[in-house]
């Protein structure tokens, strides 16, 4: 049988097209099974190297359940139900578990005894998004969640009742023509679509000197929506180094065209931006901080001078952070000419698909697993000067 098996995974592989078999295998490194298959086992893989690959990790007929599943979590149910079919003995869906249900969605399911007036939801193994579109949160969701964890979240106020306000400052243009920061512009446009189904209003600007991004924070931070808001995202993609983000002029005779990273703290906090007192602040940086070089990525980093060292400032209390950098200090974050950054690409793909049921720092966590499984390069992202004192929840579409 197990030339059977093989050959149906194959053909059903061989089915899906190359979107298709790309969501397959991103979500297949995502289910929860011992062993787990990581990314670079399924990086390069063919359709019969992916058959292969399933059957040694879990046997013939683990392999089926765990291809029918994930087919399903992508949507791709016409070849999940067609395996199910050719192969003997395999797992049949779950009967509808609601027996009052009119119609089960599923079209393999054992049908309803009692047909009447509330539909039956078919099962799933993850959420069906192929990180592309933001999965949203059910009310019923939310209110276990209250109910369960109640004042250790942070208040989300009602979708009618707040503004929330977004910053995004993306540059790609510089005085420098050698760093220009090609790709940068599909990671500002997904980024900006994340952030609106999120529920915020993006303020955005593109080529910013150093000066000029510190001024646009504190336009920010005083901006009075913060007031009617529950939480904010600050979202800077640039080149840099320890500790600063460069500006559009840095370059050669030009090396103080920078924004101290610290400075982003300092006008968010609560002595000059009160109206965000208690209320999550996202902090989300794409810049090097120094390091080595890699393959087929570019970097964002200036490699001709020393890190920097900015003036001393002095320190107000901050709380109700969380920050995630593309890399750890020392290290460079790595940018495809035409697809972006890894660090927003992963950004959004996990926040999409799993933001509904996961609070923040969890998601930053499943973000770092990325990089983690990523070996192509030794990036890795980490969180900074977190000052949560609360689980925040985004509950899109709420």
């Amino acid at each position: 049988m197990e030339t059977t098996v093989y050959s149906l995974l194959c053909d059903v592989f061989d089915d899906l097209d190359q979107s298709a078999f790309r969501r397959f295998t991103y979500k297949l490194c995502d289910v929860p099974l011992n062993p787990r298959i990581r990314r670079n086992n399924v990086q390069g893989k063919d359709s019969s190297d992916l058959a292969r690959l399933l059957i040694d990790k879990y046997t013939e007929k683990k392999a089926v359940e765990v291809a029918v599943q994930v087919l399903r979590a992508v949507n791709c149910n016409q070849q999940a139900a067609e395996l199910e079919e050719s192969v003997p003995g395999a797992p049949q869906p779950v009967s509808c578990p609601n027996p009052q249900a009119v119609s089960c969605p599923n079209p393999q399911a054992v049908p309803c005894p009692n047909p009447q007036p509330v539909s039956c939801p078919e099962p799933k193994l993850v959420p069906p998004s192929d990180g592309s579109t933001l999965n949203t949160s059910t009310l019923q969701f939310k209110q276990s969640i209250l109910q369960e964890k109640g004042n250790d979240i942070y208040n989300v106020k009602e979708k009618h009742l707040r503004k929330r306000l977004a910053l995004l400052i993306n540059n790609v243009e510089f005085d420098d023509r050698r760093l220009k920061r090609n790709g940068a512009q599909r990671d500002d446009e997904n980024m900006e679509k994340l952030l609106t189904a999120l529920g915020y209003d993006v303020v955005k600007y593109t080529n910013l000197s150093g000066n000029e991004m510190d001024e646009k924070l504190k336009e920010f931070a005083r901006r009075e929506e913060h007031a009617e808001s529950d939480s904010t995202f600050v979202v800077i993609m640039s080149h840099g180094k320890r500790d600063a983000i460069l500006g559009v002029h840095y370059g050669q005779g030009n090396t103080t065209d920078v924004l101290p990273v610290d400075n982003i703290y300092v006008h968010l906090n609560t002595k000059n931006c009160p109206s965000l007192h208690n209320k999550p602040k996202v902090i989300l940086i794409q810049a090097c901080r120094g390091g080595e070089d890699g393959g087929v990525w570019v970097s964002d980093s200036e490699e001709a001078v020393s890190d920097f060292e900015s003036d001393d400032v002095l320190v107000h209390k901050e709380k109700d952070f969380v920050s995630l950098l593309s890399c750890t200090p020392d290290t460079k974050a790595y940018r495809h000419k035409q697809m972006g950054a890894f660090f927003i690409r992963y950004i959004v793909e996990v926040f999409n698909n799993n933001a509904h049921k996961d609070h923040i720092e969890e998601l930053f966590r499943q973000v770092m697993m990325r990089f983690e499984d990523f070996k192509a390069c030794t990036q890795m992202v980490c969180k900074d000067r977190t000052s949560l004192v609360k689980l925040f929840y985004l509950f899109p579409g709420l």
